[in-house]
């Protein structure tokens, strides 16, 4: 089955080249296109999404609030943030309010698709330079370490592996462990270090480890 996407960009010309380049994949379905946050989180509730491949700064309702309406009232749906601007402050924001990806648009096409598919798959994808630069971004609000939380070896273990964008899969596979045990002890990392999801987890371990 598809995956169901919204594209939202204030750029008539670029929501219509992402919708056509979305439509040739197999893979994915373009459920509707909007010009702004408001009008993205309005076709969550009309539409059941699996992706929003959401542009940051438009008129109206940018995509930081955007992002974080929808994940509030919808956390199934992963948000991707697709953007011109390499903005520490937007990186930032974005992924407090939930966002799973933040890609840029001078990437290749076929890039941006994959970046779609991993973050459908449950990986926290970032374009490259931004990868590079969100430790040093997020060193200013560290203020303890991984060895404050009371952790034991096996949770810091996952931790770490989910920071690095495994899926459960992936994590139990390297671990030797089943799918669901790696799940109960992702549901328990959310529970003691009081997060909300996996993208919480992930720059949780990149501000403390």
């Amino acid at each position: 089955m598809p995956l169901k996407v919204l594209v939202a960009d204030d750029d008539a010309l670029i929501r219509d080249s992402l919708k056509l380049l979305l439509e040739l994949e197999d893979d994915f379905e373009v459920c509707g296109v909007a010009k702004d946050g408001r009008e993205a989180f309005a076709l969550c509730q009309e539409n059941q999404l699996d992706l929003v491949l959401m542009d940051i700064l438009m008129p109206v309702m940018d995509g930081v609030l955007g992002t974080r309406l929808i994940k509030e009232h919808f956390p199934a749906v992963r948000v991707v943030i697709l953007t011109t601007f390499k903005d520490d402050a937007y990186i930032r924001e974005a992924l407090k309010n939930g966002a799973e990806g933040y890609i840029l648009k001078s990437q290749p096409s076929d890039s941006i698709m994959e970046s779609l598919r991993a973050v459908a798959k449950g990986n926290v994808v970032l374009e490259r330079d931004v990868g590079l630069s969100l430790p040093a971004m997020l060193k200013e609000n560290r203020k303890e370490s991984l060895a404050d939380f009371e952790l034991t070896p096996r949770e810091a273990e996952i931790l770490a592996l989910v920071g690095q964008g495994l899926t459960n899969r992936e994590i139990a596979a390297r671990l030797y462990l089943s799918e669901g045990t790696v799940r109960n002890y992702v549901t328990g990392l959310l529970e003691k270090l009081g997060l909300r999801d996996r993208t919480q987890l992930a720059i949780f371990y990149l501000q403390h480890s």
